[in-house]
Parts: structure tokens; C-alpha cells; sequence
């Protein structure tokens, strides 16, 4: 069965992508690690002895990143519904945040402690359809937002991807009631048709 025209466009693109060719020759999972080593290099969210809880992370490319990053002083634990291979230094949870069940085992691992960073990379599965996709995103955006509101240390800081659109000023708003600072990031890496940004609330009230 031949590929769609789709599908080998996206192929296509991946193979020409500067970034996902960068990932491969330096041993990253993922082109997306990028986009966080931008970000870390302005603001400095990862260092070393850092807990850091990463959501929507595989195939891992940011927690592998962090834990480069923060060395064995730190605590990363990182979470999706899609399986990941280890990666030394982080404790890897399978299971859909949506759900009770993957929120109970992250609270367990957890113990009790609250993090220094909370980011998430979380996204839909997209159809194409803005307004389907875009409730989908800041659901999970929202969620995001919830667990960092009860699980991040005053002054820790949140990263989040969100999608331009309805609800993203209301969203907005609130991170900036929330933090004493909220930065709206378009990383180099992130692909210029995408609609994705990243908010960075730094130092939890």
C-alpha cells in the first residue's frame, strides 16, 4: 500500500528538518529537546539538584535533556500515555494524565513533596480541525496548570504549550495571578506554521 500524499510530505520534512537531523548526530529522542535547551539557556529553570516532574514527555527527549542538566543531585520524574524507553535518572510513568489513575501513581512517586519545575509538553492527538483541537490543548494545558498549582514549591516555576486561540487569553491571565512573572516563548526550533507557543510562569506566589 503507497503512503498518502500526507504522510511522505511529513516524511519528507522530517528528513530535511535541521533540528530532527541535529537530535539524531547529538543522541536526542526528539527535535522538541530544542525548544527546552532554548528556553533553559535564557531563563535557567534547570540546574543541578533541581526536582523537576515532566508531563507529556515521551519519547523523552526533555527529560533526557534535564537530566543531563541537573547531574544525580536532582529528581526528574516524567509521565505519558505512550511508553518510554529508561533513561538513566528518571523515573518514567506510563499512563493518560487525563486519569485519575496516572495522577494517583505521579502523587505516589511523589511521596508527599513538592517540585521545583513543573513542565509540560502535553498534546492532542490533532484532527486538523481548530475547533476540535484547540479545546483538546487547553484541557490539558489546564490540567498542567492544576498540578503545578498544588504540587510546585512557592517560587518554582511552570512551562507550558499551549496553542494560540480561544481561551489562551483567559489562560494567560490567570498564570499572571498565579506567578510574578509569565513569558510567552516562540522557540527557533518550533516550526513556523505551528500555532504553538510556550509560557513560562517563573516564581510561584
Amino acid at each position: 500500500m503507497s503512503k498518502s500524499k500526507s504522510s511522505s510530505s511529513w516524511l519528507l520534512r522530517q528528513r530535511n528538518d535541521q533540528y530532527t537531523q541535529l537530535a539524531k548526530s547529538e543522541g536526542y529522542r526528539s527535535r522538541a529537546v530544542y525548544k527546552l535547551l532554548e528556553i533553559n539557556a535564557k531563563e535557567k529553570i534547570l540546574k543541578p539538584g533541581v526536582s523537576v516532574v515532566d508531563l507529556g514527555a515521551a519519547p523523552g527527549g526533555w527529560a533526557q535533556a534535564a537530566a543531563n542538566l541537573i547531574k544525580s543531585s536532582g529528581l526528574i520524574i516524567a509521565l505519558d500515555i505512550l511508553p518510554m524507553e529508561a533513561i538513566p535518572g528518571v523515573t518514567c510513568i506510563q499512563g493518560d494524565f487525563t486519569q485519575t489513575q496516572a495522577l494517583d501513581d505521579l502523587i505516589n512517586v511523589l511521596g508527599g513533596n513538592q517540585v521545583d519545575l513543573v513542565m509540560s509538553d502535553m498534546a492532542p492527538n490533532m484532527s486538523g480541525n481548530r475547533h476540535v483541537d484547540q479545546p483538546k490543548s487547553m484541557y490539558l494545558a489546564e490540567l498542567a496548570k492544576d498540578f503545578a498549582k498544588l504540587y510546585l514549591k512557592p517560587g518554582g516555576n511552570f512551562l507550558v504549550k499551549v496553542f494560540q486561540g480561544s481561551d489562551f487569553n483567559e489562560y494567560y491571565t490567570e498564570l499572571k495571578s498565579q506567578y510574578q512573572r509569565v513569558l510567552s516563548i516562540k522557540p527557533k526550533s518550533s516550526r513556523k506554521e505551528s500555532k504553538e507557543i510556550y509560557l513560562l510562569a517563573k516564581i510561584k506566589k
